[in-house]
């Protein structure tokens, strides 16, 4: 049984979360796209923004293109740089207004989760200063609240009435949840309001109870401007851009999503 953190914001009104997806920072490309959030985040002033993991891409760590020719040439100190250069010009127009920041939440993808999983095999390359750690993120300098995996699946979070997560896991091998439905079969693993990221699809899914009661799941895409080497075509099958929820209020929302083209008209 997953355990989940709780975070409820005293206000007496509906809120406003802005969910960053999967934006994979890589330092073979431009953040570009970073200055565009920051200036969503102005201009919607959310009260909550909720990033659901794979801030950054971490290359260097793959397991997957260890031992390939295109492996050799990757660096761990670029993947992290790339990282928290995005970080920075995202929360940029905030901190040179001095504007108020809505209560930020990033939770750990599989990405990040790259930098312990190597140190399980490698507790060699371990360091906070010349080795590999996962402070080297800094989540704690730009968020609020930082949601680690749990054991080898990502942690959960509820924030006022909806449960986030990298991406649910169903079964006792612990498998994601997903398929052709994915906004639905989370609806009905997990019986409560539930947005995740991870399948760079997006997805939206209402049940209504016998009294009424609506539970939503919705599936968030990825914010990401360039072509994935390794996905090929599947990079087509992707929905890119952000989404932002209206009127939350104990699960429910209305969701608006943000394409990426869109975005880059209004804040290029």
């Amino acid at each position: 049984m997953w355990r989940k953190k709780m975070v409820n914001l005293i206000l007496n009104r509906p809120k406003v979360h802005l969910i960053v997806p999967d934006s994979h920072a890589h330092p073979d490309f431009n953040n570009d796209r970073a200055d565009w959030l920051g200036g969503l985040i102005k201009d919607i002033k959310p009260d909550v923004v909720i990033n659901i993991g794979d801030a950054a891409d971490m290359a260097s760590m793959s397991s997957f293109d260890k031992g390939k020719a295109s492996f050799a040439a990757r660096s761990y100190e670029k993947d992290i740089m790339s990282h928290l250069d995005f970080q920075e010009r995202m929360w940029k127009p905030l901190k040179k207004g001095k504007k108020k920041k809505p209560h930020r939440v990033v939770l750990e993808g599989n990405h990040e989760y790259r930098v312990k999983k190597a140190l399980e095999y490698s507790p060699e390359l371990a360091g906070d200063r010349f080795g590999i750690s996962f402070r080297d993120f800094d989540f704690n300098h730009y968020y609020n609240e930082v949601v680690e995996y749990e054991g080898q699946t990502p942690g959960i979070i509820d924030v006022d009435g909806i449960s986030y997560a990298h991406y649910f896991v169903s079964g006792l091998m612990g498998r994601p949840i997903g398929g052709i439905h994915h906004a639905s079969s989370l609806i009905a693993k997990n019986m409560t309001s539930s947005v995740c990221g991870h399948s760079h699809t997006a997805d939206w899914s209402v049940r209504t109870q016998p009294d009424g009661t609506k539970i939503m799941g919705l599936v968030c895409g990825v914010y990401q401007d360039y072509r994935s080497g390794w996905a090929g075509h599947v990079n087509d099958l992707w929905w890119k851009g952000a989404v932002v929820l209206r009127g939350v209020e104990e699960g429910h929302f209305d969701p608006e999503f943000i394409s990426m083209d869109r975005m880059k008209r209004e804040y290029e």
